[in-house]
């Protein structure tokens, strides 16, 4: 290499009216680099071609292009937009509209809503009547996000707490491994009034873990609200060998109504500044802050600056806060908080637990330790943190967090291909086939599901058939489904096909939209009209 410097820096005083000088420049700029490749296209001419000096020249751009090679070799960064909701509702019923909360009308839309709420009212019947048939607010979301391509993938409900999570349709096939899990705090651990529920997903082979909390009340608990929050991180385990645990996942969300107040600020002095918005003259005392210089667990959380107003307690279906007789003092009390693993902690191969193998994997398997997490790394970016005021059904104002999540997709190719065969109609059964695409651990218990475009959930589909039970025919590329005509909605529509993974819990497939036909043996016996969009006309009108 001294060789080959001596030898540039001799040509470069020769030609220096070829090539305009860089010293000046940073020898980490790309300026810097691409003269100094034009400096070395003028001089490669002259050397001789047996000498020793070419022969190590040739070492030196071989091994340059091998590490260019590398980098040009990796897949390409991926950009996806997470929307944040925690909110206490109180028990109240959900309002009307939710599009400014989920910001409907901006012009960026999510990739991702992951929603949490607190104190939905849990009262015995109604809590029953809510396992069975989804709750008011469930429905509110889901009835506002399906017309706009989105589907709930999954959720978790322990009495008053409720974690919702929704996602374009394009990216269903790509969660992954989904489970659930939940902490009861209240009563000693015995009531679920208090505690935490958590889901956990690999997302494009990105493990995540999102935990909503509502953790003990009052200004003299901020001890015992640690305590609970790291009884739940301890005691919340997954049925993983590489993630059973929360902090095992390659980045956490923690959020809800964590119930940290501001301490020792009299009443006075907290209005002041609210009304003025010097929030920050208030972050020094507030206990999730001051606790988070005495608790290793919550210094490995971030969170944005807190430059909303705080957003308890209120009047209901008011902008002011509590007047009543107890006049309790406002705090940040409904919070969204993120930790991303560290490097030296990841484990490798975060995306295969459980999952598809095929070559992906046996690639990842045979990447260097530590190679996996600079090839895939993840990156958070937290975009908006804030409040939105204009919703009064509760105490509690909800707060809303948008993120950008940038990694590379450890899996680019859905486990399945699923597609309908022929024309389908209530008239005549029909088949639907499907081919896996990469391994995975499929089940007596896997199914495909008949959906209409534009379904809510997983769980709302018109019929299914299991893909083991009602098999027709299999070869190595694809396997046949029967599907009774009985099972077809005889009005038709435009439909999907979706294979779901009973041992992964989620949707590992997805047809292209299919048109069914209506029944022409239930038009000609008058069950259904002719023209179903001209009676849906009439109706309306």
């Amino acid at each position: 290499m001294e060789d080959i410097a001596r030898y540039f820096e001799a040509k470069m005083r020769v030609r220096a009216d070829s090539v305009a000088s860089t010293n000046t420049q940073s020898s980490g700029s790309h300026m810097h680099l691409r003269n100094r490749v034009a400096q070395l296209m003028t001089c490669v001419d002259d050397l001789e071609a047996d000498s020793k000096l070419q022969a190590e020249m040739r070492k030196t751009l071989e091994g340059a292009l091998l590490v260019c090679g590398k980098r040009a070799s990796k897949p390409k960064k991926d950009q996806f937009r997470l929307h944040m909701v925690t909110w206490n509702v109180g028990t109240a019923e959900p309002p009307e509209d939710v599009s400014s909360l989920l910001k409907l009308h901006s012009p960026k839309t999510p990739d991702l809503y992951v929603i949490g709420l607190q104190e939905v009212r849990a009262a015995p019947l109604k809590f029953v009547a809510d396992l069975a048939f989804d709750d008011s607010w469930s429905h509110l979301f889901m009835n506002t996000l399906a017309p706009l391509g989105y589907v709930k993938v999954s959720s978790i409900r322990m009495q008053g707490l409720l974690l919702l999570f929704f996602c374009r349709l394009e990216h269903v096939p790509f969660i992954r491994n989904i489970q659930v899990s939940y902490t009861r705090t209240g009563m000693f651990g015995y009531w679920g009034n208090k505690g935490g529920v958590s889901m956990r997903l690999s997302f494009y082979g990105h493990m995540l873990c999102f935990l909503n909390c509502h953790l003990a009340a009052h200004m003299n608990y901020a001890s015992q609200r640690v305590d609970e929050f790291e009884y739940i991180l301890d005691n919340q385990t997954f049925n993983s060998k590489d993630t059973p645990n929360i902090r095992d996942h390659k980045v956490v969300f923690w959020f809800g109504d964590l119930n940290f107040r501001i301490a020792d600020h009299g009443m006075h002095f907290l209005r002041t500044c609210i009304n003025s918005q010097r929030f920050n003259l208030l972050w020094s005392k507030d206990q999730l802050t001051m606790m988070k210089r005495q608790a290793a667990s919550l210094q490995e959380f971030e969170e944005g600056p807190l430059d909303f107003q705080p957003t308890y307690k209120f009047d209901l279906h008011s902008d002011n806060y509590d007047s009543s007789g107890k006049k309790r003092k406002p705090a940040w009390t409904d919070r969204i908080l993120w930790r991303l693993k560290s490097d030296d902690s990841s484990t490798q191969d975060e995306g295969k637990d459980d999952e598809a193998g095929g070559s992906e994997k046996a690639q990842q398997q045979a990447s260097a330790p530590g190679e996996e997490d600079e090839n895939y790394p993840l990156k958070v970016k937290q975009d908006l943190y804030t409040s939105s005021m204009e919703y009064g059904v509760s105490d509690h104002k909800p707060v809303v967090g948008i993120f950008q999540l940038e990694l590379r997709k450890v899996h680019n190719t859905p486990l399945v291909h699923v597609s309908a065969e022929g024309d389908w109609s209530a008239d005549f059964d029909a088949m639907a086939t499907y081919t896996i695409l990469q391994p995975f651990p499929s089940s007596a218990w896997d199914w495909i599901g008949l959906y209409k475009v534009g379904f809510k959930s997983t769980m709302d589909y018109i019929t299914y058939t299991w893909v083991k039970d009602d098999q027709v025919s299999l070869n190595d590329e694809r396997v046949q489904v029967y599907v009774s005509k009985d099972e077809i909605p005889v009005l038709g529509g435009e439909c999907i096909l979706c294979y779901f993974s009973s041992h992964l819990q989620c949707i590992v497939g997805i047809s292209e939209p299919f048109k069914v036909q209506e029944s022409r043996v239930a038009i000609e016996e008058g069950l259904v009209p002719e023209n179903v969009n001209e009676l849906d006309q009439a109706v309306s009108s």
